[in-house]
């Protein structure tokens, strides 16, 4: 008498179980290898690395960059995260801006210059055993090989280069602001937004809000703490209404509205991931020769809150430590983000000493 596991499915002999059909995403979007949510590409691969180990923003999410100083440092992560979009085919929503910011975005990095960063890093590189090499060829580059065929998730740009017309698959919709609508400034890019979601099913759509509250940018009216907290709420509930089509990247000057006062703390709350940028001083990051000023850090990275998706708090154990970053502005790769470290006692370089005062001829 033989015996079957009821749980079986019985096959005829040499058939191969069917294959399920791969799922189609639109373009620039992929699953989280965390719990499989829809995640685009910020334009920055570091940045992405940071998100709780999801590899890119989450879709239905939105994230506050706080900035303190006269850098602008988000203003750059901003325009990476809008050529990634107009590259990608997305609609990118920009308030504050005219049409003359697009001229100010990237332009796409050349294959030839990926090829020449590769080798070059490759002959300073240190060299170790061929296992551990072996495995570290196997690691994704910029993020761009994790999921197959989908190598374009994250394109490499290039600051001192323009983004070309004849790259550009999406659209820029910019809502200048004006005093003559100042009263109206949100509502009618709220009314705007909305009409865009209703009207394109397929398309995702990228909101840029740059230097919120900021009074170079936006008239008088239309910094009014109870104008900012309804537009943020309402822009929160398109984020669940379409949780797969929309993103929002905003940024918020902490020099004029620190995070002790309470409408930057109402902003955090509003806002689903929280990331500052601190700068450091010039005195900090300066170096004599140029390649050691370029692999200077010039700021830190602090991570006040991530988004939660489920129970457990999600993806915490994958990124990297929320205390100890720093980045770097580079022209060639924009903004690195890597781990902070302070150089080994002993190496610095000894300050010269300090000059006696010249003294005086005394004539008599």
């Amino acid at each position: 008498m033989s015996f079957r596991r009821r749980n079986t499915l019985i096959r005829a002999p040499g058939a191969s179980p069917p294959s399920r059909p791969d799922r189609e995403f639109l373009p620039g979007t992929r699953p989280s290898p965390l719990d499989g949510r829809l995640t685009t590409s910020s334009g920055t691969a570091s940045f992405d690395q940071l998100l709780a180990g999801h590899s890119g923003l989450p879709m239905g999410s939105s994230l506050l960059i706080e900035e303190s100083g006269t850098t602008d440092f988000g203003g750059v992560i901003l325009r990476y995260f809008a050529g990634e979009g107009l590259v990608q085919g997305h609609d990118v929503h920009v308030l504050g801006f005219g049409d003359t910011w697009r001229r100010d975005l990237p332009g796409l990095k050349e294959v030839k210059d990926q090829t020449n960063d590769q080798t070059s890093s490759d002959t300073d590189r240190m060299k170790i055993a061929w296992r551990y090499e072996s495995l570290g060829n196997q690691a994704p580059v910029h993020g761009q090989q994790l999921f197959g065929d989908r190598s374009a998730f994250c394109h490499s740009f290039d600051l001192s280069k323009r983004l070309d017309a004849r790259s550009i698959r999406g659209s820029l919709l910019t809502y200048p602001t004006s005093k003559r609508q100042s009263p109206h400034i949100f509502s009618d890019f709220l009314l705007g937004l909305r009409t865009k979601l209703k009207s394109s099913s397929s398309t995702i759509h990228r909101v840029i809000v740059p230097s919120l509250l900021s009074p170079t940018l936006y008239p008088a009216g239309g910094c009014k703490p109870q104008d900012v907290l309804q537009f943020l709420h309402c822009l929160r509930s398109l984020l669940r209404q379409f949780p797969t089509r929309v993103i929002v990247l905003m940024t918020v000057p902490t020099s004029l509205y620190p995070r002790t006062k309470g409408l930057c703390k109402w902003i955090e709350l509003l806002s689903d991931g929280v990331v500052e940028l601190v700068s450091l001083p010039k005195s900090a990051c300066a170096s004599e020769t140029a390649d050691k000023e370029s692999n200077k850090a010039q700021g830190l990275v602090r991570v006040h809150a991530m988004p939660v998706f489920h129970e457990k708090g999600g993806g915490l154990e994958g990124c990297w430590k929320r205390e100890d970053m720093s980045f770097r502005l580079s022209a060639s790769n924009g903004i690195l983000i890597t781990p902070f470290s302070l150089p080994p006692v002993g190496l610095e370089e000894p300050s010269a000493p300090p000059s006696r005062p010249k003294t005086q001829d005394l004539e008599f």
